[in-house]
């Protein structure tokens, strides 16, 4: 019988110590760790002591995450030569900081950003943009070098923006998706949100083809900023992300990643839909391994279910259309054998679930160098832009009768 969340708490608080020193191995911190202090400034200079763990696994969900694979060594920061972008790309790739003014009583927020604009931009040209968010333990230099985006967007035309969390908000760079606030819209979110405007009318990019994509915590952040901005996003990629709005604390957060959200997750969809009756719908991409033990397979299940019932004025085919793809072992280009369900929106595909075999907790068909990413296939990035490219955001009214009954 499964142990419950509190002896599971209370068995790994007698076993945290060994796990700290443990060589090889260290648990996997969660995407959901304390806020970072900023160390004191001393006057005089004295003897460095030798730099102590992270106490990322003080918390309750970071002493239950389960025991990952080694951490390979981090990738260094890509050199620039300017504003141009590493390696043989040839469009920009710039570092940014986005600052949203004080506004009554709360202090002003500043959020550092990368941005990739390919080559050949001009005026006249309005780009689309694809926002994406890293999961924890990464940087948008990790994020974008791992999912090889920027290399897409050069072939495709596309510019692509980084937010990056700060280790001072959280000492693993986790977004806080779990948090009730959060999930209302602000904080991060409503930063982001002004910070997409913001670059969208200084590199005058399209806004009607705006996207939002993220790995993990980043995933959990990219549902809410769509569905708190559709006026912003025209559609969302999430990749290994925990089900949206079931959650209000860390421990309640594991719990999801774990277990899902049992009958929950519907109530909140519904509730969402009866507080946006005007809503314009999200048409949204689903990715999940189904050997991931940090997100599990069930959040995907339950992520589909709120989307169609969200989506469900929009989707016009009574039923899902499944396919299968076969894996490969072999060649330049091995992938994973996965399988898709998808509904349509007319001919236009508005919630797709990609389920992806013996896949952990990784980007898909990523570069195998970086942590949270495999080179194996089916390709995320290219999967998601492919999906992306068949939506604008236009105004458009619910159809008068929807195949999908709500919940």
């Amino acid at each position: 019988m499964t142990k419950s969340l509190t002896s599971l708490w209370l068995k790994n608080l007698r076993r945290v110590g060994k796990a700290q020193q443990a060589q090889g191995r260290k648990l996997f911190t969660s995407m959901l760790t304390p806020t970072a202090r900023a160390p004191a400034v001393k006057k005089r200079a004295a003897p460095v002591k030798p730099r102590q763990p992270l106490k990322a696994v003080n918390t309750p969900v970071a002493k239950a995450v389960a025991v990952a694979k080694p951490r390979r060594k981090p990738a260094p920061t890509p050199k620039l030569a300017g504003a141009t972008s590493p390696g043989t790309l040839t469009g920009t790739w710039q570092k940014s900081f986005f600052t949203l003014p004080q506004t009554g009583l709360a202090p002003p927020r500043r959020m550092l950003y990368w941005l990739y604009l390919p080559s050949g931009v001009t005026a006249a040209t309005a780009r689309p943009l694809v926002v994406m968010l890293h999961g924890c333990k990464q940087t948008p230099t990790d994020f974008a070098a791992s999912t090889r985006m920027n290399q897409l967007a050069e072939r495709k035309g596309f510019a692509v923006l980084y937010p990056q969390q700060s280790a001072a908000s959280d000492s693993n760079r986790c977004w806080h998706w779990y948090k009730r606030a959060t999930q209302q819209g602000e904080g991060d979110v409503m930063l982001i949100a002004e910070m997409i405007k913001q670059v969208q009318a200084k590199h005058r990019l399209d806004t009607s083809r705006t996207y939002v994509a993220g790995l993990s915590a980043g995933a959990g952040l990219a549902a809410i900023l769509a569905l708190r901005h559709p006026e912003l996003i025209a559609a969302a990629g999430l990749h290994s992300s925990p089900v949206f709005g079931t959650s209000d604390s860390p421990l309640s957060g594991f719990q999801a990643m774990q277990q899902g959200a049992s009958m929950k997750h519907r109530e909140v969809a519904a509730e969402f839909v009866a507080g946006q009756p005007a809503f314009p719908g999200m048409p949204v991409m689903l990715i999940h391994g189904k050997s991931d033990s940090v997100v599990r397979r069930v959040n995907v299940d339950h992520l589909a279910a709120q989307f169609t019932l969200i989506d469900a004025p929009f989707i016009t085919s009574a039923q899902p259309v499944l396919r299968s793809y076969a894996g490969r072992t072999g060649g330049r280009s091995p992938r994973h054998a996965y399988k898709t369900t998808t509904y349509y929106a007319g001919r236009k595909p508005e919630v797709v679930k990609c389920e992806i075999d013996a896949l952990g907790h990784a980007w898909s068909g990523g570069e195998g160098s970086f942590d949270y990413s495999t080179p194996e296939g089916p390709d995320a990035t290219l999967l998601l832009w492919n999906f992306f490219a068949l939506h604008k955001r236009v105004k458009k009214a619910p159809a008068k009768v929807s195949v999908l009954k709500r919940a």
